[in-house]
């Protein structure tokens, strides 16, 4: 019988703001929400984006006068959805209208004249070319003269093709809420984001502790650009071509398994086993599906899921644009050419299964908590839904490894035939949705839309509700299906799917048989999904589809495999963790939430740990790890131990 992955705590960052709480689901639809709740997230986001603090019990603007929070967020509300979702490139990671590259060129000298130049004497060459003459100057400098050619480097500044992305709210700055210590932008946002989710949890971590040993706890979390900024991978690489060093932080905190790490060092202190899957935009999901089979093996209690991608550096979206990938400022004027705009629709820039130009890229850090459903009942845990299998199949061979394959439909096939077999044929068909990876690419639309369309055929689907939330939030690549995931625990909670909302109509070669493209919010009520299936297309044949099952099958499924006493003991404890969860998201809507953070706090060694031949006891963990005394290849042993 194996241990069901219960969903208990999730957090993050994106450009919708903050996940814990629901309140990234909540910037989707905003319009549709109760007053009270609107309202909520309006704070949220105006202290996410350092336009209200909370002092002594009081509202403050930045200039430090007192205001009535109801009129200030009415009055900010204009600026708070200006300052989120996908929107023009803003400059507080770089200049998009400054580029800075090098252009090569030769200076010839001529028949009488040399190439000459004075010089500071320390930035001579450490060897100097063959051919140069060298005499004093001013002091401290030299005069050159060389009479034939020297080869150069021009400082040059372009303009981006793209100018538009998924970026975080203005004005947060992850940075400034810890220690950061030069850290690249993807570990800021993992320190943030992991840090929600945990709070999310409404349980203290000790208590976690007392009732899980430190070996059946697993973090899985990464990214799969890794750090490119310039504190990680991008400066490692730029350094000695700018003329300046490469630091001792620059490649060790460039790897992509980082945010694992990072959780583990400064977050839990964690033991147990950890690592990153790298799949393109699938990575998520690959670490989903690991996370999960520890919990269903039995072998782990508690598992921590996540990706941290901060990909808005010129560099990447130089790349991406080379391939002619992304959504340019040229491309989108000319979808809306009947329009005679004079500068691009930034905020439609993704336009999935609509006419489309590119995709859009985003950053996001996003962490889910899973445990088996008995320790969620015995923790009094919030239960937000249940993983009920994630498939992952590569696309066979291919002729661009770019292009799409034949894989998505076997994980797309398979996580279909999966959800039947627990909500039922008929639950299917008429009680689940598709999150589709939904791009906003041209090749997209027809790929994905031919795999939904023929596999909702095959399984008696005629109206398959389809929605693409990357219209929202750009496509975040490692993070793109964590997105997803969150997005589909606020629906259960307030019963809207976001609709395409960037896409006037759908493209005339998107495949629409048995699909239904929710070009609107469409209410379908917190218990009307029993299901959602989460999809995947990453670049090299990297496909995963993930089956997610509704909090209120869940709770059935519980409740049928541990009985009404164990439900009741969970429903006494759930209060408090309730109590908690809400006291938690007060406080981050005030901005007064502390960031976990535990930069050498705790620091363990051999010296620490009570060891003998059955187990090893940790210091502060009540349980100790066992160690195995038996194997599963007893049949095997006969003749080989002596």
């Amino acid at each position: 019988m194996s241990a069901l992955p219960v969903i208990i705590g999730f957090g993050g960052i994106n450009p919708a703001g903050r996940s814990s709480a629901h309140h990234g689901y909540r910037r989707l639809v905003i319009d549709c929400l109760p007053a009270a709740d609107a309202m909520q997230t309006r704070a949220s986001l105006a202290t996410l984006m350092g336009l209200l603090t909370y002092e002594q019990g009081h509202w403050k603007n930045p200039v430090g006068d007192t205001v009535d929070l109801h009129n200030a967020l009415l009055q900010l509300d204009p600026v708070l959805r200006a300052g989120t979702l996908i929107r023009k490139l803003e400059n507080n990671l770089f200049d998009p209208e400054r580029l800075l590259y090098h252009k090569r060129a030769t200076l010839l000298a001529g028949d009488d004249q040399p190439v000459s130049f004075t010089i500071k004497r320390q930035h001579l060459p450490d060897h100097i070319p063959l051919g140069w003459l060298i005499s004093e100057a001013e002091p401290g400098h030299l005069h050159v003269e060389i009479p034939t050619s020297m080869d150069i480097l021009t400082e040059n500044w372009r303009k981006s093709a793209v100018n538009t992305a998924g970026q975080l709210p203005s004005g947060f700055d992850p940075q400034i809420l810890y220690p950061s210590r030069h850290h690249p932008r993807g570990l800021q946002l993992t320190v943030f984001g992991a840090s929600d989710a945990l709070q999310s949890l409404g349980i203290d971590w000790e208590t976690v502790l007392e009732a899980v040993p430190a070996d059946q706890i697993s973090v899985y979390a990464g990214s799969s650009m890794s750090q490119m900024d310039y504190d990680g991978n991008g400066g490692l690489l730029q350094a000695r071509l700018l003329g300046k060093k490469v630091s001792s932080k620059q490649l060790a905190l460039g790897f992509a398994e980082m945010p694992a790490d990072f959780i583990n060092a400064y977050l839990l202190g964690n033991l147990g086993t950890t690592g990153t899957n790298a799949a393109a935009c699938a990575t998520f999901l690959y670490n989903l599906r690991q996370g999960i089979r520890d919990i269903r093996s039995g072998t782990h209690r508690l598992v921590i899921v996540g990706t941290s991608e901060a990909p808005l550096t010129p560099e990447i979206i130089d790349g991406y644009a080379t391939m002619g990938a992304l959504a340019s400022d040229e491309g989108l004027l000319a979808l809306d050419s009947d329009k005679h705009l004079a500068t691009p629709d930034y905020r439609r820039a993704c336009r999935p299964f609509g006419m489309n130009a590119g995709f859009t890229l985003g950053e996001s850090a996003q962490f889910v908590v899973l445990c088996d459903d008995k320790l969620a009942l015995e923790l009094g845990a919030n239960l937000y839904g249940s993983v009920n299998d994630v498939f992952v199949n590569a696309d066979g061979f291919k002729k661009s490894i770019s292009s799409p394959g034949a894989g998505n439909y076997i994980t797309m096939a398979k996580a279909m035939a999966a959800t039947a077999a627990v909500i039922g044929e008929r639950g299917l068909q008429t009680r689940s949705y598709v999150h589709a990876h939904g791009t906003g690419t041209p090749q997209n639309r027809v790929t994905e839309s031919h795999i939904l369309s023929t596999l909702a055929g095959t399984f008696g689907i005629k109206h398959w509700p389809v929605t693409a939330i990357k219209s929202y939030l750009g496509h975040s690549l490692a993070s793109a299906s964590a997105d997803q995931l969150v997005n589909s625990l606020g629906v259960w909670r307030y019963g809207i799917i976001p609709g395409i909302a960037s896409t006037e109509s759908i493209a005339h070669d998107v495949h629409q048989h048995n699909l239904d493209f929710l070009l609107q919010h469409r209410e379908v009520g917190s218990t009307g999904m029993d299901a959602v299936i989460l999809n995947a297309k990453g670049f090299g044949g990297n496909n995963a589809s993930a089956s997610i099952l509704a909090p209120h099958v869940t709770e059935k499924m519980l409740r049928r495999r541990h009985g009404e006493n164990a439900w009741k003991h969970w429903q006494q404890k759930q209060e408090q963790v309730q109590q908690s969860t809400r006291a938690y998201d007060e406080q981050a809507q005030r901005g007064v939430a502390k960031v976990d953070y535990r930069f050498d706090h705790q620091v363990l060694d051999g010296a620490s740990l009570t060891i003998n031949r059955s187990s090893i006891c940790i210091p502060g963990y009540a349980r100790p790890v066992l160690l195995p005394v038996d194997t599963p290849y007893a049949d095997m042993l006969t003749g080989v131990q002596d």
